[in-house]
């Protein structure tokens, strides 16, 4: 013993590299080790699903999942197969898994697609926007439940849709159980419409200005670890200071929220009512007067002068019960100081929506946003970069819906009682 200690103390640098070597690979092998129960807990729950009787007459629900292989710097693939992919089979369902291999792909698989029950995006931001552009637009593929598995970098929605989690197997594990359970709630989707491009369509919201184009090119700074955030909006103070925008903004005020539709389709009435109806209609009804578009008087219009704008749902901040729709806009001074610019931008990339105070925030359905001309620049929407251009946001009230974890769902029906 007397030897081994005197060994150890003559090499102190290999002793204390071997026992800094072993005590990370013991922890790392006690990381697998949990993993690994979470997955198992999570295909016993599962396997309670796929063992539940359905008559035989009754077809198997069928789930096509869009999954983007690219995500999470290459490694959505595995994070899919190993912890994802087992739960859904097990669960009965009748699952296909197609691939967005490359941009557009998703279009053309949705038009090959058909009696799908329910639809899975498997991927980051990026993922739920390339499929959102063709569900949106769609009225049948619109009204069919939709399911996330966040594994991509940014996954915008699963704040909104399953609790926080630290541990990336359970997060994933959660949000797949939260599609067998069948909860679901609905989103609101913004329309965001350009003078001559096709309408992009959001689920997280529109924002321009300098925090969000500082907040782009923090990875470039990622030898500095913890101090990337602070460092990218510290260079960018460098530039013409202070980083305004111009431009003009019109705007409509909220909307009454009407009655949810039931789910339930009410049965056909025979053929004779039908024919009845529509004759006492044509016969007794007056002529239909042309509905008038919306006249200028009911526009509100200001001056923008802001160092950043964000038009952004509610859907972060969801609440079931209230009575009208909108969606938020938020114009931020442009009297910033470089410190502020840089305290500010960390909380930024933690809650990019966020509205300081002093902002001028404004709830409306529908806005126009006009800029100067020769206005450079890039917008973020759902944070996938966008050219800047004047553009109309139109709110999509509960456009989509999303299954959710219900422990969420009661979360927020307890928030709006409160």
């Amino acid at each position: 013993a007397v030897k081994v200690l005197t060994t150890l103390r003559n090499h102190w640098k290999k002793t204390t590299f071997g026992v800094c070597l072993l005590s990370w690979g013991g922890n790392w092998l006690y990381g697998r080790h949990c993993d690994n129960l979470l997955r198992r807990d999570a295909c016993q729950e599962a396997q309670a699903f796929g063992n539940q009787l359905i008559p035989s007459s009754m077809p198997l629900k069928k789930a096509t999942v869009f999954l983007n292989p690219a995500a999470c710097k290459g490694k959505a693939r595995n994070l899919f197969e190993k912890n994802a992919a087992p739960i859904l089979h097990l669960s009965g369902l009748d699952v296909t898994v197609v691939k967005t291999d490359y941009e557009g792909q998703a279009k053309k698989l949705l038009e090959l697609m058909e009696n799908t029950d329910l639809i899975i995006i498997a991927g980051g931001d990026g993922t739920v926007q390339e499929v959102l552009q063709e569900l949106c637009p769609d009225a049948v593929f619109s009204k069919i439940p939709i399911g996330f598995i966040p594994l991509g970098k940014t996954c915008t929605l699963s704040h909104t849709l399953y609790p926080e989690s630290t541990n990336q197997v359970q997060h994933i594990t959660n949000a797949t159980l939260a599609i067998l359970k069948g909860e679901t709630v609905p989103l609101d989707v913004l329309q965001i419409k350009g003078e001559k491009e096709q309408p992009v369509f959001a689920v997280t919201g529109l924002r321009w200005g300098s925090y969000r184009d500082a907040g782009v090119k923090v990875s470039k700074y990622w030898y500095l670890g913890p101090l990337k955030n602070k460092a990218a909006h510290f260079f960018s103070t460098f530039k013409e200071w202070p980083q305004k925008r111009q431009g003009a903004l019109m705007y409509l005020g909220p909307t009454e929220r009407p009655p949810e539709e039931p789910e339930g389709k009410p049965s056909r009435p025979p053929l004779y009512v039908r024919l009845y109806r529509r004759l006492r209609l044509y016969w007794s009804s007056p002529p239909k007067e042309i509905p008038q578009e919306v006249t200028p008087e009911d526009w509100e219009e200001l001056k923008l002068s802001t160092i950043e704008l964000s038009i952004a749902t509610r859907n972060r901040q969801l609440d079931l019960t209230r009575t009208e729709d909108f969606m938020d806009i938020c114009i931020e001074g442009d009297t910033v100081s470089k410190g502020q610019f840089i305290s500010r931008g960390s909380q930024k990339m933690h809650d990019p929506h966020m509205c300081p105070e002093g902002s001028q925030c404004i709830q409306a359905s529908r806005c126009i946003l006009q800029l100067p001309e020769g206005t450079e620049g890039s917008f973020g929407i759902d944070n996938e970069e966008h050219e800047a251009m004047p553009v109309e946001v139109k709110l999509l009230p509960r456009k989509l819906r999303f299954f959710c974890d219900p422990r969420m769902r009661e979360q927020m029906l307890r928030a709006a009682v409160q």
